[in-house]
């Protein structure tokens, strides 16, 4: 059991301690490699580090792949109770695809994308769908999956609302035109 610390190696994240941890350990299995701990070069003589398995990461270390999924603990106390306990694992290798130039950086698109609107009152939703069909009606290169995003991440969100799911962009304009003329 290797025994690595975030603090050591970015400073005290305060608030950020947790998602921090999470982050370093996603990179670590990524590229298969323990980072080092800095300024970790005399483990603290309160610990016996002869009894057991767990050694501190005095220096960067391969993470080789063993038949089995990489897993990494991540026990990380932030600033005014922001705490991650979690145990991750590796995606399945075969979740990527290989881009041109030989790397595993492309990702698949998923099988089916939803558009989420809301509005204030269930007019103000079918209206907002009648604009976005009108906004893709007139721009027929607009990405489904850009759209997707910047609806579900940029948006505003009311009490009324509804998502459609479609497997392409003309499954998602079928969609939008029921919710426009107040149909499911």
């Amino acid at each position: 059991l290797w025994l690595g610390s975030l603090k050591s190696n970015i400073g005290h994240a305060q608030a950020a301690a947790g998602v921090g941890g999470v982050i370093k350990m996603v990179q670590a299995m990524r590229h298969g490699v323990l980072p080092k701990s800095l300024y970790a070069d005399e483990p603290t003589p309160a610990v016996d580090w002869t009894d057991g398995a767990v050694e501190l990461l005095a220096e960067a270390r391969e993470w080789p792949a063993v038949g089995r999924p990489r897993r990494a603990g991540v026990s990380s106390f932030g600033f005014g109770g922001t705490n991650a306990h979690v145990i991750i694992e590796a995606a399945p290798a075969d979740d990527t695809a290989e881009d041109d130039n030989g790397t595993d950086d492309v990702v698949r698109p998923p099988a089916v994308l939803p558009w989420v609107l809301s509005g204030r009152t269930p007019e103000a939703l079918r209206e907002q769908a009648a604009r976005l069909l009108a906004h893709v009606e007139r721009d027929p290169s607009a990405d489904p999956l850009d759209l997707a995003h910047s609806l579900a991440a940029t948006r505003a969100v009311f009490d009324h609302r509804a998502v459609v799911v479609g497997a392409d962009g003309e499954a998602l304009v079928e969609g939008l035109r029921a919710l426009a003329s107040g149909d499911s």
